[in-house]
């Protein structure tokens, strides 16, 4: 599966854009902050209709319009997608599959998959809890539409449940409501952890071999899921900790406070290991990644590398780069410089300035 091309009107600091990317390796470079990630913020919505920026629609639309509109062509299977998103400010979002209008934004996802590294993936491993849950989580709704399902139907009932919580201080008399929203988040909850724990074998099958090269042979990393309650205790767990909600105003049971351990050579790096050992197990998990989407959908992923190679040093970045293959890959960056020194096999260049992309 390849972009063929992307077509933005009104998305961020771009009025109109029509551009073409070649099926291997397009470099999108310029300063900072002339709008290079917005490019790769379009594609990345159009896979899963959130940003990776956790950003609103109206916030992505031109603050002088209301109205914004993406355009992806893919190609997949020898046919040819067209993916239309239509973002407004003060209404939610309209999305077609050749002409198609879709009932719900979910119906897109699966029809074209993303990794997307950023620097601040570099770092999943050594910061807190929430992030490593949300790598899980924005995998794990691309390839599986039922775990989205669930996920949504989780986080809504947790915040009706906490809303009931802090109600509950100034009216006890709703305490008999809690064991309804209580009944939900276990069933919602016992799915998503099962769901987890597979997806925690699937990367473990894949992660060692490649963290292995990376590191030298030195270190054997195993990723450990950290579930804050099992499926089986999650019933039980949760009525008795009702007065601790009541107390607290939240619900302090369930998947949404679990972790994920990285273990390298037994040693638990997310709290002892070096910044350069974080850092290459960030690197393993999105090269996992990329090979758990093949192997799942028996297709390739579209890689969007956004700035990430300047925080590598050079056998990372070789590493990296030697390991896109034929995945069509759309890197951003401030200067051609790593890539020449690189020696790396470059299909196609654009300079991006102040909204406008020129290919050179």
């Amino acid at each position: 599966m390849v972009i063929k091309s992307l077509e933005l009107s009104n998305f961020r600091n771009y009025a109109f854009l029509d551009m073409s990317f070649d099926k291997g390796t397009n470099i999108l470079y310029g300063d900072n902050a002339q709008g290079k990630t917005n490019i790769l913020e379009a594609i990345y919505l159009c896979a899963t209709t959130k940003s990776h920026r956790g950003t609103k629609d109206r916030d992505i639309v031109n603050f002088e319009e209301e109205e914004a509109h993406i355009r992806t062509y893919l190609e997949k299977d020898g046919d040819e997608i067209k993916i239309d998103m239509h973002l407004r400010k003060n209404k939610t979002k309209g999305i077609a599959i050749d002409g198609r209008k879709l009932k719900k934004a979910t119906e897109l996802l699966g029809l074209m998959n993303v990794v997307f590294f950023s620097p601040e993936d570099l770092s999943i491993i050594k910061n807190g809890p929430s992030e490593r849950r949300r790598f899980v989580d924005m995998e794990l709704c691309q390839l599986d539409p039922m775990y989205l399902h669930n996920l949504n139907n989780y986080n809504k009932i947790v915040n009706q449940r906490n809303r009931l919580l802090k109600d509950m201080y100034m009216n006890p008399s709703l305490r008999g409501t809690l064991d309804v929203w209580d009944i939900q988040l276990v069933e919602f909850g016992k799915k998503i952890i099962a769901r987890r724990v597979a997806f925690v074998e699937q990367l473990n099958g894949i992660i060692g071999s490649i963290h292995d090269s990376l590191s030298g042979g030195r270190e054997k990393l195993v990723i450990s899921y950290e579930p804050d309650i099992s499926a089986e205790d999650f019933e039980s767990r949760l009525r008795a900790g009702q007065e601790r909600d009541i107390r607290l105003k939240q619900t302090t049971v369930g998947p949404h406070r679990d972790d994920f351990a990285f273990i390298a050579n037994d040693i638990d790096i997310r709290r002892f290991g070096s910044q350069g050992q974080q850092r290459t197990a960030a690197l393993s998990l999105k090269l996992s990644e990329i090979e758990l989407v093949k192997k799942m959908t028996n297709d390739t992923p579209i890689l969007l590398l956004d700035d990430v190679l300047s925080e590598l040093d050079s056998s990372r970045q070789n590493y990296l780069l030697n390991s896109i293959g034929d995945i069509q890959t759309i890197i951003t960056c401030t200067g051609l410089d790593e890539f020449i020194n690189n020696r790396f096999e470059i299909n196609k260049v654009f300079k991006v300035t102040s909204g406008t992309i020129a290919a050179v």
